[in-house]
């Protein structure tokens, strides 16, 4: 008897998904609920589990087809007998052989999420040393770094923060003498990145308006209180939630730039839905905190740790990725001094984080050196205008300088 492996639901906004990698061959033993293959769509990477214990047969979609919403993309044999399959060669195995195989396959591959995979694939880790946190035991990729840590500390380098990054491996590179070239798809992550920003800059008056903030109140009072922070609430206090924070004080104040073209209609939205813009092996990807008008401190910071642990592992789902009413991005991690976001559409707003700089300022007629970081607000013209885009990046600048006025509500 054999049991169908099928395409998961699709959401209605995703219309089909490319089969990225098969992590069994016809043949194998495979067990309920053991990744059999990986999906890859518009956002995320979908794991398609094996429906019943047994041996894989046919495999009906190969890597890189595109497949549609309950497609069928293998089979699977019940019982503990190999069947023949095309293309393999030798004689049935006996249950007897199948057995150890299959204990063999628990001890010596333990289950691997795709981004804790691909990590101990370029590192040439042994997977039967990590212990994983997931569920049924499998092996994240918080888990493959929490392993490279305590490698690391019982054997200490010059620079024991900082881990090695294996050099990455040769392309297959083609063309003359002298001149090679490699050529290679689009992932659908990085195809649909590419089609939004277009989309974006022929859809939307794009305008962008800078302003410098100076962040010695916000770093004092992080250095202050961050120590009981934690303590109390179990989560670092970070930058974002200031920001957050600050952004959420303009937006009730501009509803404007909290606002979406519908047509020859604009929506004006009474929450506050912020994507956090966020880097992960696979790409920028933008998932979002609910009502964050709502959100304390420590619930924005638990929450934008909970979404990078999700996009480095690639379990972020399309819930936490679609809406949003506004958008904030941090380029200043990667040592960006200044920058000209772009929207996410329909957003109509989007703030530009930098990286924070100490420079030589002048106040009240003195000159003094502060922790300035350059603000960018990149907005759509059509419906919010230049007032109001400026003062909107004003009340955050002032809300940060200042940050009691986020209590007082002035």
């Amino acid at each position: 008897m054999s049991s169908e492996v099928r395409v998961p639901a699709l959401p209605e906004s995703v219309a089909d998904a490319t089969v990225a990698a098969w992590h069994k061959h016809p043949g194998d033993a495979v067990k309920r609920e053991e990744n059999l293959v990986d999906l890859e769509t518009d956002k995320v990477v979908l794991e398609v589990p094996a429906p019943i214990d047994g041996i894989l047969g046919e495999i009906l979609a190969k890597e890189g087809d595109v497949v549609q919403s309950d497609a069928i993309l293998a089979l699977v044999e019940a019982g503990t007998t190999e069947k023949p399959v095309a293309g393999r060669q030798g004689p049935a195995a006996t249950p007897e052989a199948i057995e150890p195989a299959a204990e063999t396959a628990s001890e010596n591959a333990p289950l691997v999420a795709p981004a804790a995979r691909r990590l101990v694939k370029e590192l040439n880790l042994d997977p039967r040393e990590i212990r994983g946190t997931g569920r049924d035991g499998r092996i994240q990729k918080a888990d493959v770094v929490a392993y490279l840590d305590a490698r690391e500390e019982e054997t200490p380098t010059k620079n024991p923060e900082i881990v090695p990054a294996p050099p990455p491996p040769a392309p297959s590179l083609t063309g003359e003498a002298g001149r090679p070239e490699q050529r290679v798809p689009m992932t659908r992550l990085r195809a649909r990145i590419a089609e939004r920003l277009v989309q974006a800059q022929q859809n939307a008056a794009m305008l962008t308006t800078f302003n410098e903030v100076d962040l010695k109140a916000v770093i004092e009072l992080r250095s202050r209180y961050k120590g009981q922070f934690e303590k109390t609430h179990g989560v670092r206090l970070g930058f974002m939630s200031f920001f957050v924070k600050a952004s959420v004080e303009a937006l009730q104040r501009f509803p404007v730039v909290n606002a979406s073209v519908d047509g020859d209609d604009i929506i004006y939205h009474g929450y506050y839905d912020i994507g956090i813009a966020v880097s992960s092996p696979r790409g920028l990807v933008v998932p979002i905190l609910r009502n964050c008008d709502q959100l304390t401190m420590a619930d924005i910071e638990q929450g934008i740790v909970d979404f990078g642990q999700k996009a480095k592992d690639g379990n972020l789902s399309y819930e936490e990725l679609t809406g949003g009413t506004f958008s904030i991005t941090n380029g200043g991690v990667f040592g960006s001094l200044l920058s000209t976001p772009i929207l996410n559409p329909p957003q109509s707003a989007i703030l530009g984080m930098h990286k924070i700089q100490e420079r030589p300022v002048a106040e009240d007629g003195q000159i003094k050196v502060a922790p300035m970081m350059y603000l960018a607000l990149t907005y759509d013209h059509r419906i919010i205008d230049g007032r109001d885009g400026v003062q909107f990046l004003v009340t955050i600048k002032e809300t940060l300088e200042d940050p009691a006025r986020l209590l007082l509500r002035i």
